[in-house]
């Protein structure tokens, strides 16, 4: 009861007309941080920045020695599993109710550290229901205090893939749904019917395994599990409908025959080498590197096999990343939270400093560059007309990054859910 009280007491305020008073504010284009700001916010857009003349009517919040910036964007994460160890509760043990209740609390924690948009890549529970797209529309709704989601449904796996649940479970056949409603498909008739129901359904993202996984427990980390053709189906049946590809990609095989099938962006990217960084970067294919989970899994806890694989492809990803920096390949902010646990998500920033990226490209990552990877342009930097999705931290983000994990408000469309 104590904790279902404590949300209840944060209480999300929306006024007709809000004014932002700040020291400071983050222009992610131009990387100038601006002395004494002022927002003007109307309808959940921006309606002016710094303007001659200040609304007479409008609801005042001064947030003092703060420093404003757009709302952040993790494209990569999984709302409904709240465990990046033991998935068998998730996917055996608890009913769908359970997994969509999981996924609003989740998705709350993550709003209130100031990630306003999030892509959620797999909703891993099996059931017809596409719970993450559930999410999504219950968020724009305003029933949920929730960001923004891009919600892919159910990703797609080959039988006996990384996301074929009875891989990652270690479970019994029989017991989960292996179809391609389910997104567990083989051959090409196969991937279009599994892509076509997502999208019926209400996915706006498609994701693929182009690879094998490392918490799966299936064969080396790096081989292509998807052929060519496949990828080519899917690709272009959800092109068909407007909706972009991400593919779960380790190895270099799988993420070149990705990179060819027109896929959006690559997750993860292992095992990057010349050729597949220069097909990335004539084909503007985005890398999300999920980088910070490198520095935070707990192996010890995981089956030898995982605990194996992780250890050899770790590294490999470790590089690879620093690759993608120095060659400019574009890179947006991913966590694969909770493997990063859900609300420390901003530790992805400083991840990505570490590798190579200055502060502001680790902040362009997870704002700017996501909100283009997304293919969201309303959002992701701070202009007149754009969504009002604003937070605020203190002291100078690219002088300590550190500092984005200390978000002290937080704005999505114009809705106050966090403030000093």
């Amino acid at each position: 009861m104590l904790a279902i009280s404590s949300l209840l007491l944060v209480q999300p305020t929306t006024a007709q007309v809000t004014i932002l008073r700040a020291a400071r504010m983050l222009d992610v284009k131009t990387g100038r941080i601006e002395s004494e700001v002022t927002i003007v916010v109307k309808d959940g857009h921006i309606a002016a920045v710094n303007p001659s003349s200040i609304p007479p009517d409008g609801q005042t919040v001064d947030l003092g020695d703060l420093t404003l910036m757009p709302g952040f964007i993790d494209a990569h994460v999984h709302l409904t599993i709240e465990d990046g160890v033991n998935f068998r509760p998730h996917l055996i043990e608890e009913n769908a109710a359970q997994a969509t209740l999981r996924g609003a609390k989740n998705a709350r924690t993550t709003l209130l550290a100031g990630f306003t948009t999030v892509r959620d890549v797999a909703q891993v529970y099996p059931s017809l229901e596409l719970i993450t797209v559930a999410l999504a529309e219950a968020s724009e709704k305003g029933w949920i205090e929730a960001p923004h989601i891009i919600a892919c449904g159910h990703a797609l796996s080959i039988t006996g893939g990384h996301i074929d649940p009875t891989m990652l479970a270690g479970s019994a056949e029989g017991i989960l749904e292996l179809s391609p409603e389910y997104g567990i498909a083989d051959g090409v008739a196969e991937v279009i019917k599994a892509t076509r129901y997502q999208i019926k359904h209400g996915a706006k993202v498609i994701k693929i395994a182009a690879t094998a996984g490392v918490m799966s427990l299936e064969g080396p980390v790096g081989a292509q599990q998807y052929s060519a053709e496949e990828m080519h189906a899917i690709v272009e049946e959800a092109t068909r409908h407007g909706i972009p590809v991400a593919a779960h990609a380790h190895g270099t095989e799988g993420i070149k025959a990705a990179v060819l099938a027109g896929v959006a962006s690559i997750e993860h990217g292992s095992m990057l080498n010349d050729e597949v960084i220069g097909l990335m970067k004539d084909k503007g294919t985005y890398l999300v590197p999920t980088t910070a989970l490198v520095d935070l899994l707990p192996l010890e806890k995981y089956p030898p096999l995982v605990r194996a694989k992780a250890e050899h492809v770790l590294p490999l990803a470790v590089e690879s990343v620093k690759r993608a920096i120095r060659e400019d390949v574009k890179i947006a902010l991913g966590t694969d939270a909770p493997f990063v646990p859900h609300g420390q998500n901003a530790k992805e920033f400083t991840a990505l400093v570490d590798r190579g990226m200055t502060p502001l490209e680790a902040v362009r990552a997870g704002t700017i560059n996501a909100a283009d990877l997304l293919n969201v342009a309303d959002r992701g930097h701070i202009a007149k007309g754009l969504l009002a999705d604003l937070v605020a931290v203190p002291g100078n983000p690219l002088e300590d990054i550190h500092l984005l994990e200390d978000v002290r408000f937080v704005m999505k469309k114009g809705t106050i859910y966090k403030q000093p």
